[in-house]
């Protein structure tokens, strides 16, 4: 009778303290990662209607776009709100409301831009430029969201950098034990799964605002259900053993034989 092969089974209660140094190091710096991407969400689309805290109208107005204003006066009333005095802020505005007119722009408003605005949007490279009157006049248009190029950008590297992160925190937590199969399968398929419909609803929302609430469904679950493997990772990596959990340990499992073979 043929003997049946057998495998050897990790489990994360049963680590070596080198591994589980090395296992703990990586989920903590990348759950205080995904704490920082959320409060630059919050710092920055949530501030697109200008109120803090991200709703519905952030997600439009960036994506879609606040397509009652023009770019400039939606970032002067959101995120840039905290750049400019009140009255230097006004007098762009009227220069707006007024179709931009080059002699304003060469009298008064360029040295508006040139104390608010240039040292950033003139220096950091990837930012709007607004030393020049092109360069403003551009971003004065009606609000039309992100641009095709930018939302291009930002999906490609959410796509590459998320799905890495994603990869190496499931590995980790597929050495959980004691946990349901259909649990494990499904909180490790869940975080590809609310990337792709997160970043999908993005471009839906480019054309049509009802999918922001995509974007902020999976957003929100994203984060839960990858603190739900960290945390579970980290509790059995160091709490289940300091409990005397020590028969949960590295085994040889047999494998049944293929076929029924005897």
């Amino acid at each position: 009778m043929s003997v049946p092969p057998r495998r050897f089974v990790l489990n994360l209660p049963s680590l070596s303290v080198s591994l589980r140094v090395l296992f703990t190091g990586f989920l903590v710096v990348i759950g205080l990662g995904i704490a920082m991407s959320g409060v630059q969400v919050l710092l920055t689309h949530g501030m697109a209607d200008g109120k803090l805290g991200v709703s519905r109208d952030d997600i439009v107005f960036s994506y879609y776009g606040n397509r009652s204003d023009s770019r400039m006066a939606a970032k002067l009333a959101g995120t840039m709100k905290d750049k400019a005095s009140t009255a230097d802020k006004a007098r762009i505005i009227r220069w707006i409301e007024s179709d931009s007119p080059p002699q304003e722009w060469t009298s008064e408003v360029q040295a508006v831009f040139a104390a608010n605005c240039v040292h950033c949007h003139g220096t950091i490279p990837g930012l709007a430029d607004f030393r020049t009157y092109e360069g403003v006049t551009a971003y004065t248009e009606i609000d039309k969201g992100v641009t095709i190029d930018a939302l291009t950008r930002v999906s490609h590297i959410h796509l590459f950098g998320i799905a890495f992160i994603s990869f190496f925190v499931c590995i980790i937590f597929s050495m959980s034990v004691g946990l349901p199969t259909w649990l494990k399968a499904t909180a490790i398929g869940l975080p590809f799964l609310f990337q792709l419909v997160d970043i999908t609803s993005w471009w839906l929302t480019k054309w049509y605002p009802g999918f922001a609430y995509g974007t902020l469904v999976c957003g929100f679950s994203y984060s839960i259900s990858s603190a739900f493997m960290i945390l579970t990772s980290l509790y059995q990596m160091w709490v289940m053993p300091w409990r005397g959990r020590t028969s949960l340990e590295n085994t040889w499992t047999e494998l049944p034989p293929v076929g029924g073979g005897g």
